[in-house]
């Protein structure tokens, strides 16, 4: 496995983070605990979640994500120091008026409740899940540095900003000597690109973000499990990916298999190669419901394409000549 420093900090993150918004979804606490120590065993010292994960699923209150976790490295006494945790707030975790947001009121609250879920005493990477129009952005990050200066949390992130958005809180931090955000979570893939690439790149780029997108395989079109005029399964997952399945993108998938072919490799080893290629990335947020999922994923590892195959699926997926 390898490891790079997430930005401009110290701290050393595998080169995959394992995302865990499956537990407690697609994934009962043994499968999950199951994933967590496979991940764990392939060097993968990155994880990620938040405290909602998963409450969209009937019944689950959120956290739940967190508690697995929390379990697990109970269960198998992990160290915690060979671990990098990241975790969420923003969304909604309750009934009250204050139940969510990026209000100090909150994230104190929000903190002590991931902290206890987790078991754990401190927070490698807190993050804000998305911006909150309603609180200042002076206050959130006040409430970031105290708990920086408490302890409880080692660094912090955003996810989901707009560059400009990500730039002023990079000015309320610098202007009020306050901790900065020091990661991005993008939303960021092959056939997804100008959300990042138009403006947030130059910014991580300039001042050191480290940059750990999700949905590197764009919920599963890039695996090449859906093809060109085959019926889709009959799922809500498989329905919202309708809008990527274009014949530019099926051709992309043409191309990216031929690839794999040559590389004796998957077409998602493929599009990950490809992110992982790229020095701005830090690390793609994988997500796996099972070993052998998890295992193709650390098959990326050892793909390294050309530069001119990089250059092709850039090139066909390029999307200022669109």
């Amino acid at each position: 496995m390898n490891y790079k420093k997430l930005g401009r900090t110290g701290v050393k993150v595998s080169a995959l983070c394992m995302g865990t918004m499956q537990f407690g979804w697609s994934l009962g606490e043994e499968d999950s605990h199951r994933i967590l120590t496979a991940t764990f065993e392939s060097g993968i010292n990155f994880l990620d979640t938040a405290d909602i994960y998963s409450k969209w699923v009937d019944g689950n209150p959120g956290g739940i994500s967190e508690t697995y976790i929390g379990n697990w490295m109970k269960a198998n006494r992990i160290r915690r120091d060979q671990l990098v945790i990241a975790t969420k707030v923003r969304g909604d975790m309750g009934r009250g008026p204050n139940d969510e947001g990026l209000s100090r009121a909150h994230i104190m609250s929000a903190v002590e409740a991931s902290l206890r879920r987790l078991q754990t005493d401190y927070i490698d990477l807190y993050q804000s899940h998305w911006t909150d129009d309603d609180t200042p952005i002076e206050e959130t990050m006040r409430a970031f540095d105290d708990l920086v200066r408490q302890g409880k949390v080692r660094y912090v992130g955003a996810s989901n900003y707009d560059a400009w958005e990500l730039m002023q809180s990079l000015w309320v931090s610098d202007k009020y000597n306050l901790v900065r955000y020091d990661s991005l979570q993008p939303h960021y893939n092959l056939i997804h690109r100008e959300e990042f690439e138009r403006e947030l790149r130059a910014v991580c780029h300039t001042y050191g973000i480290g940059v750990i997108p999700y949905s590197p395989l764009a919920g599963g079109f890039l695996t090449g499990k859906y093809r060109q005029g085959q019926p889709l399964p009959a799922s809500k997952r498989a329905e919202g990916r309708r809008k990527v399945m274009t014949e530019k993108n099926f051709n992309l998938l043409y191309e990216m298999e031929r690839m794999a072919l040559l590389h004796k490799a998957s077409i998602a080893q493929i599009a990950l190669a490809w992110m992982l290629a790229d020095p701005v990335v830090t690390c793609p947020i994988i997500g796996a419901t099972s070993v052998e999922q998890l295992n193709e994923n650390l098959g990326a590892l050892q793909v390294n394409l050309t530069a001119e195959e990089r250059a092709t699926l850039s090139t066909m997926t390029d999307w200022k000549s669109g």
